[in-house]
């Protein structure tokens, strides 16, 4: 059995403005029917690692919208495989996917895409001409056209960054209600210095522990913000492909992604050179231990009934950057836990920002001192305590930097 692609097309931006429309977005994909079985997605997955979503279609229309990583989680369930791989494929799609018309102004389509929440930015959305299936939608290229077209149209950017700020925190509301699950003493704090912003965090829950990133992209405002989407995607990608358990791998995976989607492979000839920072924390429920792996942004250990905070230091390398080798690789280090242990991860955003009578860094000192007076609060007021020094050791100084600041302590 054949399974189909539809033909490929592109949004250019013109020399006049001219509202672009959902079926300018529409990409090439692969596409299924309802008579492949299981066991056929699970090998056209295999040969296509790149596939985020198979639409499905049915007399050339979309019916439904297998999504790769939910596919691949519930097929390797125990018997699951046995029990559904000769059965049709309708079974673990998504019956309910976003369907838009080719016709759909881009503005109008990104209201509908934010109504739908987060799976449709995830999974993508089917663009139909006449009820005929044309080609998938990214909730990435979304937000580039989006901001391309408010370039253009200057009196309109104030709108384009809202819609990405929306976005970008559509993005972050999966991590949030994951965390609420897994921990019962974390915090969590993203606070863009603009509207939108180039830090990110990712956290997701498995059955034997869970996963933590926050990551601070090159630059701030839109730009920071589209990084971030691009980052955010890759990480999701390097976590499908290669599960949680090895945050060195991960950042690895993720930093060849991001040289590739930038055109950074060769430092000599990028035309940029931006990346990311990050740490990246995975914690084995059984083991009560932490694997970690960080990119220039440090790991803090407090142990419970101690004054002393611990600086887990980080690689000096950089994700994605020009000046990042293609094959570099980052350390793993393993910290072993015990009840009343915390530990915090925080962007350069609240180290660097100025502040204080002489004007300079709150630093690395400052927030070990701090952690130190608030050690023993409960981890939602700790990081209540800790904004708030900063804001006052911030004074009349301008916002400096994106932030983001995750904490937890083992129960």
């Amino acid at each position: 059995m054949h399974f189909t692609q539809t033909p490929t097309a592109s949004w250019r931006p013109q020399v006049r403005f001219t509202q672009p429309v959902a079926g300018d977005l529409a990409q090439a994909c692969v596409a299924v029917s309802p008579e492949h079985t299981n066991a056929q997605i699970y090998e056209i997955l295999g040969r296509h690692r790149e596939t985020v979503s198979l639409p499905v279609l049915e007399a050339g229309r979309p019916i439904g919208l297998i999504n790769r990583s939910l596919f691949l989680s519930q097929i390797s369930k125990p018997f699951y495989k046995e029990l559904f791989e000769k059965k049709s494929c309708i079974a673990f799609m998504d019956k309910a996917p976003l369907i838009v018309e080719a016709d759909t102004p881009i503005e109008q389509l990104a209201l509908m895409t934010v109504e739908s929440g987060e799976k449709a930015l995830a999974d993508g959305y089917l663009v139909v001409e006449h009820g005929q299936f044309k080609g998938l939608g990214h909730g990435l290229e979304l937000m580039r056209v989006i901001a391309e077209l408010q370039t253009e149209r200057n009196r309109h950017i104030m709108q384009s960054i809202e819609y990405a700020s929306v976005i970008q925190r559509s993005m972050l509301t999966v991590s949030d209600s994951a965390l609420a699950r897994s921990l019962t003493d974390a915090c969590l704090i993203w606070e863009p210095r603009d509207t939108v912003g180039g830090d990110f965090y990712l956290f997701c829950d498995h059955a034997d522990g869970w996963f933590a990133a926050v990551a601070d992209c090159t630059g701030h405002g839109v730009p920071g913000a589209f990084l971030t989407l691009i980052a955010h995607s890759a990480l999701r990608q390097a976590l499908d492909k290669h599960g949680p358990q090895n945050p060195a791998r991960l950042m690895a995976e993720v930093s060849q992604s991001i040289k590739s989607s930038l055109g950074q492979v060769d430092a000599g000839d990028a035309a940029s050179n931006d990346g990311l920072d990050a740490a990246f924390v995975w914690f084995d429920a059984t083991s009560k231990s932490v694997s970690y792996a960080g990119a220039r942004t440090p790991l803090l250990l407090q142990r419970a009934g101690q004054e002393e905070v611990e600086i887990i230091d980080a690689d000096r390398l950089g994700l994605g950057y020009s000046d990042t080798p293609l094959d570099a690789t980052w350390t793993r280090k393993q910290i072993e836990l015990s009840p009343g242990d915390l530990l915090l991860a925080c962007t350069d955003g609240l180290i660097d920002q100025i502040g204080g009578p002489k004007s300079i860094a709150f630093g690395k000192r400052r927030l070990r001192e701090a952690l130190a007076r608030h050690r023993d609060l409960p981890m939602p007021e700790l990081g209540v305590m800790l904004m708030a020094e900063l804001k006052a050791y911030q004074g009349g100084q301008l916002r400096r930097d994106d932030l983001t600041l995750f904490g937890m302590r083992l129960n």
